[in-house]
């Protein structure tokens, strides 16, 4: 299945892979073309104000209902909401990026290569998020994932992903991002070790931010976020394997064909791709800093109007051009919570201690900002224009404080001595 695009984020597509799958003007005919299967994805409720329903109809070979029951599945290291957090005091963390294992070793594919490094919320009250790493050395073989219980945003951080969908495929490099819907099946295939960042986000669906005063173009285009083409597998029926997480937990049943079947469909509940090369960044060209809102990508809104259940921002390449400014992120204390990771290069406020694959926490009113090299640097710097290059870094925001998990606390990547790297800050002589 070779992956084909269309474009515009919440747009409503039509896709088929044979020639008159597709009904025209009818969701649901009496008998669909070709003996196929009706099926509605509603990623709303039914009654939905008509600019917020998601939903998609597909037309496979086989119906989804044929399955067989679900056992539990053994995963210790995927956690969901508040509950499965630990308590940790009000410090700023950082952890170390987190080695992919040798498959020879252990084994592990994009499911079972997860790893919860923070959380909040509680998916059956489809509040919060949940922020993870995976690892993973080899593709799913004859295995799907549904998440039931939310959305999932994919951060590509070592190696490209191909993501085999119901709709079709996605592939994905890192630089770039994918947008899985709740409740569609997909599959994580590898051309060699790979590593990345998942937001597993159980509130509102991740949007476009509104603009206001910036006005009608900037930060991400619409146009630039990539929906698959139908492409279904076309292989003879075999045991398959069907992960689904709901609830919070794992389960998985056997099925007896792939669930990649879906011949045509069309609607507005897709997964999607997009390039962060096309954000178009925006900046202070006078004096100060704008809030860091205006590198916003995506939000998933809360009962709160402009308080997120989640923001997914990126700080990319981008001209630095402010006058008599302190150009790093000045100190702060935020009431929203940063999980951050760094995709490649440097982070300005951190060049030496924040790595690719690394992790930092910021929670609720925890103060951070530049270590003391950084503030050192830019307190003295020219402030002619510089262009800050080679850097992808991002962040998972959210309203709700994040608790680290278990592993996260004791795997052995959290950097003990994090906090130190302010301690050469020194008082005003005042």
């Amino acid at each position: 299945m070779n992956p084909q695009y269309q474009s515009g984020f919440g747009n409503e597509f039509t896709s088929e892979a044979l020639a008159g799958a597709l009904p025209i003007g009818r969701n649901s005919p009496q008998t669909v073309a070709h003996g196929l299967y009706a099926e509605l994805l509603s990623g709303t409720a039914f009654t939905a104000p008509r600019a917020d329903n998601r939903r998609t109809w597909l037309y496979r070979r086989q119906a989804s209902v044929v399955v067989g029951n679900y056992a539990p599945f053994a995963q210790a290291f995927w956690k969901s909401g508040a509950k499965d957090g630990v308590v940790a005091p009000p410090n700023p963390m950082r952890w170390a990026a987190l080695p992919v294992p040798e498959m020879a070793a252990q084994p592990l594919d994009f499911v079972d290569g997860m790893r919860t490094i923070a959380l909040n919320g509680d998916a059956d009250a489809q509040s919060g998020m949940a922020a993870h790493v995976y690892l993973a050395n080899r593709s799913m073989t004859k295995r799907a994932f549904v998440n039931a219980d939310a959305e999932m945003l994919i951060v590509p951080q070592q190696g490209p992903l191909t993501i085999v969908t119901e709709v079709g495929v996605l592939e994905v490099a890192p630089g770039e991002i994918a947008l899985l819907p709740r409740g569609l099946a997909f599959q994580v295939q590898l051309k060699h070790a790979s590593r990345g960042y998942v937001c597993e986000n159980y509130g509102a669906h991740f949007r476009l931010p509104e603009l206001g005063p910036i006005g009608s173009n900037g930060l991400a285009n619409a146009r630039d976020f990539l929906a698959p083409v139908s492409a279904y597998d076309k292989g003879p029926d075999q045991a398959w394997e069907i992960v689904k997480k709901y609830g919070g937990s794992l389960w998985c049943a056997p099925a007896k064909a792939s669930p990649f079947n879906v011949v045509a469909w069309h609607g507005n509940l897709v997964p999607m791709k997009y390039d962060t090369a096309h954000f178009m960044a925006i900046g202070s060209i006078s004096f100060d800093h704008p809030d860091p809102s205006i590198f916003t990508v995506l939000t998933s809104p809360s009962d709160t109007p402009g308080v997120a259940n989640c923001d997914f921002v990126i700080f990319p390449p981008r001209w630095l051009v402010a006058e008599n400014t302190f150009r790093p992120p000045w100190y702060h204390r935020n009431v929203m919570s940063e999980f951050m990771g760094l995709v490649h290069g440097q982070y300005d406020a951190k060049p030496e201690g924040f790595k690719p694959g690394g992790i930092s926490l910021h929670n609720c009113m925890v103060p951070h900002g530049p270590d003391a090299d950084a503030y050192s640097r830019a307190s003295q710097a020219e402030l002619a224009p510089h262009k800050l290059t080679d850097t992808l870094a991002f962040m998972f925001e959210s309203r709700w404080r994040f608790l680290p998990t278990e592993f996260a606390m004791k795997g052995g990547a959290l950097d003990g001595a994090y906090a130190e790297c302010w301690g050469n800050l020194k008082p005003a002589p005042i």
